[in-house]
C-alpha cells in the first residue's frame, strides 16, 4: 500500500470520485433504475456515513482548539490593539463583504433547485404535537421557527452568539457560541500572562494532535468519496451533476469578484492608491500554490516571501498580519459557507426569510474564523451556517456527503482567495504602519 500513499491525497480523492461514479451508473444501468437506489442506501451509503461521521466528529474539538491557539499565537496581549487590531477589523469587514457576495450569487444561481430532497432523508415535521418530539427534531424546529419569526433581528442574532453555558453549547454542537467562547478563552489566556501559558501550551497541543487527527481522517478520504459517489449516482443518476456545476460557477465568480472590487480597486487601488496590477503580479507564486495546495497555511512561507520581497512589507509586520490571517482571514470559505446554505435550503424547499441572509452572513462571518487552514476545512463548518435555514442536523450531514466528493475543485480557489486577501491586508496595514517601502511595490516581481 506504500505506493498508494505515495499518491497526493487530492489525486486519489479523484481516483475516489472516478471510481464512485462508474460503479453508480453501473448499478443505475444494469439493475434499474427502481432498483439501485435501494440497493446502494443498503450497501453503499453505511459506508459513506461512517466517513461523514468521523469528518463530524472532529468539527467541535477542532475549531475550539485551533481558535484558541491562534489567538494565543499573538503572544503579547498587546499586539490585540494596534497592528493586530487594524489587521483582524479588516479581516471581519472584507469578510462580510465576502459572505454577502456568497448569498447574492447563490440567490442569482439558485444551485439547489431542482436537487432530490429525498437523498437527503425525510423532511422534520415541525407541525407535530412538541411532546411527541425527540429532542433532536425539537431543537431543530426550534432553530427553524426562530429564524423564520418575527425576532428574528439582528440584536437576537448576536444574543444568540453567547451562550449561557459553553459545556451546553459543546455538547450541542452549538458552533457560532463555540467560536465566542474559543476567543474570549484564548484572550483570557493572554491576559494572565505566565499563569495561563500552561493552559495556552495545553491547548496549542491539542490544536496540533487535532490537526494530526484530521490528517488521518482525511487520508480515508478517497474511500469515503468512492462510495458516497457510487450512492449518489446509483440513486440519482448523472442530472444531479447539474446542480454541482451551478454550485461551482456561483463559487469561482463570486471568489473572481471578491478579489477583484475588494482586494484589487477596494483596497489596494482606492484605499492605498497603489498600482493593482503590480500587486498581483507580486503575489503570484503564492496564488498559484494556494490553488495547487488548499491549503493556507502550508502556502504560508510563499506568501510571506512574495509580500515582502515583492510587495515591500516589512518583514515584521508580514510576520505578524500573515500567519493571523492563516488562521482567520477566510473570506474564500465565508462565501463559500453562504452558497452552500442557500444550496441546502433550495433543495430542501425551506423559505428563507430575511432573517435568515441575516443569520447566515453571521454565521458563516465567524464560522470561517474558525476554519483551519487545511484542505477542504471549510467544508466541516458547513453545518454551522446550514441551521441558520433550518437544515436538521442528519440532513445537514447528508448534504455535506453530497458536495464533498467535488469539494476539492471548490477548495482550490476559496483557498487563493483566502491568500490573496492576506496579502492585500497585510499590504494596508504595513502601509498605515510606515512599514512599506512602496519603491520597492513599484518595481517588477522577482519571485
Amino acid at each position: 500500500m506504500q505506493w498508494w500513499f505515495g499518491i497526493t491525497l487530492w489525486k486519489r480523492v479523484l481516483v475516489g470520485l472516478v471510481l464512485g461514479l462508474i460503479l453508480g451508473l453501473a448499478l443505475r444501468s444494469g439493475l434499474g433504475v427502481d432498483v439501485a437506489p435501494d440497493f446502494a442506501d443498503a450497501w453503499l451509503k453505511p459506508f459513506g456515513d461512517a466517513f461523514v461521521r468521523l469528518i463530524k466528529m472532529l468539527v467541535v474539538p477542532l475549531i475550539f482548539t485551533t481558535l484558541v491557539a491562534g489567538v494565543t499565537a499573538m503572544g503579547d496581549p498587546a499586539r490585540l490593539g494596534g497592528l493586530g487590531g487594524r489587521a483582524i477589523a479588516m479581516y471581519l469587514v472584507t469578510t462580510w463583504f465576502a459572505v454577502s457576495l456568497g448569498l447574492a450569487m447563490g440567490t442569482i444561481f439558485q444551485p439547489g433547485v431542482g436537487v432530490e430532497a429525498s437523498a437527503f432523508g425525510p423532511a422534520v415535521d415541525c407541525s407535530a404535537d412538541p411532546a411527541t418530539m425527540d429532542s433532536t427534531v425539537s431543537q431543530v424546529c426550534g432553530r427553524l421557527n426562530r429564524a423564520q419569526g418575527a425576532d428574528s433581528t439582528i440584536a437576537q442574532k448576536l444574543l444568540d452568539v453567547i451562550p449561557t453555558n459553553p459545556v451546553e453549547a459543546l455538547a450541542e454542537t452549538n458552533v457560532l457560541a463555540i467560536i465566542f467562547f474559543a476567543i474570549l478563552f484564548g484572550v483570557g489566556c493572554l491576559l494572565a500572562g505566565e499563569k495561563g501559558r500552561p493552559i495556552a501550551s495545553a491547548i496549542e497541543a491539542a490544536a496540533d494532535v487535532m490537526l494530526k487527527v484530521t490528517v488521518m481522517v482525511m487520508e480515508l478520504a478517497p474511500f469515503g468519496v468512492f462510495f458516497l459517489m457510487s450512492w449518489i449516482m446509483a440513486k440519482l443518476g448523472l442530472t444531479i451533476l447539474d446542480n454541482l456545476g451551478l454550485l461551482a460557477i456561483a463559487l469561482y465568480l463570486a471568489c473572481i469578484l471578491h478579489i477583484t472590487l475588494i482586494y484589487g480597486l477596494g483596497i489596494i487601488k482606492i484605499i492605498l492608491r497603489l498600482p493593482l496590477i503590480r500587486f498581483f503580479r507580486g503575489i503570484a507564486d503564492a496564488q498559484a500554490v494556494a490553488y495547487s495546495t488548499a491549503s493556507s497555511s502550508g502556502t504560508l512561507p510563499v506568501t510571506i516571501a512574495n509580500v515582502s520581497e515583492n510587495l515591500g512589507v516589512k518583514k515584521s509586520v508580514a510576520a505578524s498580519v500573515l500567519p493571523v490571517g492563516a488562521t482567520i482571514n477566510m473570506d474564500g470559505t465565508a462565501i463559500y459557507l453562504g452558497l452552500v446554505a442557500l444550496f441546502a435550503a433550495q433543495a430542501l424547499g425551506l423559505p428563507i426569510t430575511p432573517g435568515m441572509y441575516v443569520g447566515v452572513a453571521l454565521a458563516a462571518t465567524l464560522a470561517s474564523i474558525g476554519a483551519a487552514g487545511i484542505p477542504s476545512a471549510g467544508l466541516l463548518l458547513a453545518t454551522v451556517v446550514m441551521t441558520e435555514v433550518g437544515v436538521p442536523p442528519e440532513q445537514a450531514v447528508l448534504i455535506i456527503a453530497f458536495i464533498f466528493p467535488f469539494d476539492r475543485l471548490l477548495d482550490m480557489m476559496r483557498t487563493m482567495t483566502n491568500v490573496t486577501g492576506d496579502a492585500a491586508v497585510a499590504t494596508a496595514v504595513a502601509k498605515w504602519e510606515g512599514e512599506l517601502d512602496e519603491e520597492i511595490f513599484r518595481r517588477p516581481a522577482t519571485v
